[in-house]
């Protein structure tokens, strides 16, 4: 395995320890780190190859750090920040293609949209003030998710993996708490932007012809 996803998975423990148990400091020492690293491992694998996705984690740097202060102007901050990073994966999976992918499966945006519209009318009204930063992220967040099946099965899971954490985000914003939901969104958070980096990944090897797992050339001898 990379040692730049091992760090990742020792990051991930680390702050699911903090979350579960309540401890802050765990907390700030491991989630500034998450989407660091693994803008770390998509550069190592790919250079300049996927710019927007390197801004896409550095947003969520930024929101991920913001979402660990208390108070309103805090959450507004943190997804304005997670706005730019769905944002950024959009303009990246348009580019590879998405917008002729979902015109040839129109039932796939009717679906995403009536997620988009379900989630909506269910939490706005419990979010306050808040409704205002959170609707137009949640527009953006899900076709994030719609767009993300051009760069294929993983990229697929991972939009639709962060779209469930961040509706357990908004479950909590509207008061909806239940035992272990915070460790839940940072546990899906966590796996879903490896699943979309993973993808960003595999699509550079695959177009140069590499082993995802090397960075280096394929031989004869491999599948």
């Amino acid at each position: 395995m990379q040692p730049l996803l091992v760090a990742y998975a020792g990051l991930v423990l680390l702050n699911l320890l903090g979350v579960g148990l309540h401890q802050e400091p765990l907390e700030w020492l491991a989630k500034p780190l998450l989407a660091p690293v693994l803008a770390l491992h998509l550069w190592r694998l790919t250079h300049r190859g996927h710019p927007l996705a390197l801004a896409a984690l550095a947003f969520a740097t930024a929101g991920d750090v913001a979402l660990l202060l208390p108070g309103a102007g805090a959450f507004a901050a943190g997804t304005a920040c997670f706005l730019g990073t769905q944002v950024c994966y959009v303009a990246a999976f348009v580019r590879q293609g998405a917008a002729a992918s979902l015109r040839a499966r129109p039932l796939v945006c009717m679906g995403c949209l009536a997620v988009w519209a379900a989630a909506n009318a269910v939490l706005l009204p419990h979010l306050g003030s808040l409704a205002w930063a959170v609707a137009p992220y949640s527009a953006a967040l899900v076709t994030m998710a719609a767009t993300a099946s051009v760069m294929g099965t993983r990229a697929a899971w991972g939009g639709a993996v962060f779209v469930s954490s961040d509706l357990l985000v908004g479950l909590g914003a509207a008061g909806a708490e239940f035992p272990g939901r915070p460790v839940l969104v940072m546990a899906t958070y966590a796996v879903a932007q490896f699943l979309l980096v993973d993808a960003f990944v595999h699509a550079r090897a695959a177009q140069e012809g590499e082993n995802p797992a090397v960075g280096a050339p394929r031989t004869l001898a491999e599948p």
